[in-house]
């Protein structure tokens, strides 16, 4: 196979700069076309696909104009969540009405902010008649690819599948508004990471080569949210100093904190669990992912911030604030932990190399938007649960037309803990 897939991003935000950042280990395509509201930060990321040498795309803001550039073989959205489910109509229209050929459509996570819009998003691409893949990154970090199979191969094939999981994310907080604006995101921290952390969960749980949609049957979901950090009067204020008209927790907060235990049934007939934590109000060196996955007789750990370089910067240092060893950084001094290539670590490389090569080839990826769709619902009966303050039953359960209260900017932390 000599064709060189052309990849056009829609959206020029964070994500898509560690898109970018990523593909210089991807083989089989190049960045050709970039579309953004946003033209500043559209051409910053042009310019840097060019100088990572991983494309030379144009820049438009004209999202039809995008789709139909004949280079444009296959589209990654990253478009923030609030706007993600039109992008994606938008594009699908195009296909389906033959004014646009593309091989591919990837989606960013999460796939929606609730059921209902992820349905639209997955008809959508089903009317197009587009291969399509859902864009979790942890699933392909090779730390955890690595352990998975390893773990499987050597525990779980003598003792036995592995009956718990644990996946954690934890930061000191979002890069941008919208973000922190619960109505625009979809709700807090669970809308925002808690769909890395049960994907996570349903991969290590699932056999190597198996397809988890088909390998664990959703039970249960139990689960929790909190404001920890971000809803005390001095940490608000610092929110609507730093996003003046935009985020305002003292009236409308989103929570910092939120904790899930998913019950599955796997495919032998056993019972099995995945934890999920997922924080904003975490202070250490930077973002730290971590997993476990326990069986009969094994078990296995990952950690992102136990890296195999670290560095020594004393107090008397005065350097400027960056993010040039960890993501999310919050610290230049003392001893800091140092990675080496942050978009493979966190699995963003692995992804863009599958992507790439399962449309190229016509396949369809390992996660697609069935993955995401199964995700969306384990995070709404989350809100539910957490809501209720009880354990959801899936059996049965319809949550259609359920929007979380967070999101709904009715949410009220202390609600049912007293006062």
């Amino acid at each position: 196979m000599t064709d060189n897939l052309g990849i056009g991003i829609v959206g020029s935000g964070f994500i898509a700069n560690f898109h970018a950042q990523s593909w210089t280990g991807v083989r089989g395509g190049d960045i050709v076309a970039i579309q953004s509201r946003n033209d500043a930060t559209a051409r910053a990321l042009a310019e840097r696909c060019r100088a990572l040498g991983v494309g030379e795309p144009t820049v438009t803001d004209d999202l039809a104009e995008l789709v139909r550039d004949p280079r444009v073989d296959a589209v990654w959205v990253t478009t923030p969540n609030h706007v993600r489910v039109e992008t994606i109509e938008r594009i699908c229209e195009e296909v389906s009405a033959g004014r646009a050929e593309l091989r591919g459509i990837a989606v960013e996570k999460p796939l929606a902010r609730t059921l209902a819009e992820a349905k639209r998003v997955v008809a959508a691409i089903e009317g197009a008649g587009l291969e399509a893949g859902y864009l979790e990154n942890q699933v392909f970090a090779p730390g955890l690819g690595r352990a998975k199979e390893i773990v499987w191969a050597r525990g779980a094939s003598l003792a036995g599948a592995p009956y718990l999981a644990r996946s954690a994310e934890e930061h000191s907080g979002p890069h941008r508004a919208w973000f922190w604006n619960a109505q625009l995101q979809g709700g807090g921290v669970l809308s925002d990471m808690m769909c890395h952390s049960i994907e996570a969960s349903r991969y290590l749980l699932t056999p190597p080569g198996q397809d988890a949609g088909t390998w664990l049957t959703p039970l249960s979901v139990s689960a929790s949210i909190a404001g920890l950090k971000w809803t005390r009067e001095r940490y608000a204020d610092e929110l609507a100093a730093t996003y003046p008209g935009e985020v305002d927790y003292h009236r409308h907060p989103a929570e910092d904190y939120a904790r899930a235990t998913v019950e599955f049934r796997n495919g032998d007939g056993d019972l099995v669990i995945a934890e999920a934590t997922t924080s904003w109000s975490y202070v250490g060196a930077g973002l730290r992912l971590s997993f476990e996955l326990l069986g009969p007789e094994y078990s296995a750990q990952v950690n992102t911030l136990d890296t195999p370089a670290r560095i020594f910067l004393s107090r008397a240092l005065q350097g400027e604030q960056g993010e040039d060893l960890v993501e999310k950084q919050n610290s230049e001094q003392g001893l800091m932990p140092l990675l080496e290539d942050e978009a493979m670590t966190y699995g963003y490389t692995g992804e863009n190399r599958h992507m790439v090569a399962a449309f190229r080839a016509g396949h369809r990826p390992r996660e697609t938007v069935y993955d995401g769709l199964v995700v969306t619902e384990l995070m709404m009966a989350a809100y539910l649960s957490a809501e209720s303050r009880r354990t959801v039953d899936l059996k049965d359960l319809d949550l259609d037309d359920y929007v979380p209260q967070v999101a709904q900017g009715t949410w009220d932390p202390l609600a049912g803990r007293g006062r």
